[in-house]
């Protein structure tokens, strides 16, 4: 991982700054697809475990390895903190998408989890913060059509009432742990601060898993769901986060910010060409909306940044690993 570093800021700005970000764009947006693999054969709670415990191990390993294994030295409330966010994030909510993944598409499941900003601005308004009024605008638009996908599509193949609530509180759920992300001691190190955040993660994830009853029967996985979980772990867990962690460091986050509302395009692309997942108009025209809300939000927002474009919790709410 370090020699890549290395390599990237020896390689053209611009060349790396769009290589990184198609990385980010197809890889993130592609995991919804991973996910409805590996949940063919695996329990959702289990196999979500698997990954973000192994996904930890493996960059605590990295880290190690390249001698940066003391910044892994943390306070018990920067460990407290970050556990309090790999819960929200990984366990509720990347959990919950996989649960819902089990009744809904994972186009669908993409779209709706695009309205994840939209809560963060809700947030700060509880939080008598006061938000621009193209920001609310946004807000108004996206939910909106989250609305819309929830009660304006009959066809009951494509849609599932239980799915589309689960995955809007996972949502729900992935919104607060980035409000507080930014507002709880966490590690400095990006790095430190996921490997905790996956630790507590997965073993939420496998302590839900066994209350609700699910098992690991190594006997019943397929090989694509083998693949697919070694995927998340590989690509999700550990390539795109690098990835993004560089590109907060070194790009504009207008364009950064662009993930938002890129990865649903993949997702559904991804699942009507791999799993011929069914986009019916309704979902389509719902997704346009959201996307167009979000899009709203994202760049009245950044336009409003005192920071010189450094990126904020409000903007990098899909953190590690959105999806």
């Amino acid at each position: 991982m370090a020699s890549n570093a290395a390599d990237i800021r020896s390689a053209p700005r611009p060349l790396v700054t769009w290589g990184l970000l198609a990385i980010v764009y197809v890889i993130w947006g592609s995991t919804y697809l991973a996910i409805a693999i590996v949940i063919q054969t695996m329990p959702p709670l289990l196999s979500g475990a698997l990954r973000f415990l192994s996904a930890a191990a493996v960059l605590a390993l990295i880290l190690f390895l390249r001698g940066r294994g003391s910044i892994l030295r943390v306070t018990p409330r920067e460990l407290g903190g970050a556990a309090l966010i790999g819960l929200l994030l990984l366990t509720t909510g990347n959990g919950l998408v996989s649960v819902a993944e089990q009744y809904i598409s994972s186009g669908l499941a993409a779209l709706l989890v695009a309205s994840m900003p939209l809560w963060l601005v809700v947030f700060r308004v509880i939080a008598r913060d006061r938000p621009h009024l193209l920001t609310l605008t946004g807000v108004l638009v996206g939910f909106g059509g989250v609305a819309l996908l929830t009660f304006g599509d009959g066809d009951t193949a494509a849609t599932s009432t239980f799915g589309v609530t689960v995955v809007l509180f996972a949502s729900f759920s992935w919104a607060i742990g980035s409000f507080f992300s930014g507002r709880v001691p966490m590690p400095r190190d990006p790095f430190a601060a996921s490997t905790y955040e996956m630790l507590a993660g997965g073993l939420g994830l496998a302590v839900g898993g066994l209350i609700f009853g699910e098992r690991l029967n190594l006997a019943e996985f397929s090989t694509a769901s083998w693949l697919g979980l070694a995927y998340l772990v590989v690509f999700g867990s550990l390539i795109a986060f690098t990835s993004y962690v560089w590109l907060l460091e070194n790009a504009p986050i207008s364009l950064v910010s662009t993930y938002a509302y890129v990865n649903p395009a993949v997702a559904v692309l991804l699942g009507v060409l791999i799993l011929s997942e069914p986009v019916t108009p309704v979902i389509l025209g719902a997704g346009v909306v959201i996307l167009l809300g979000v899009g709203l939000v994202v760049s009245t927002e950044r336009l409003r940044q005192p920071n010189g474009g450094r990126v904020t919790p409000a903007l990098a709410g899909a953190d590690v690993d959105s999806g």
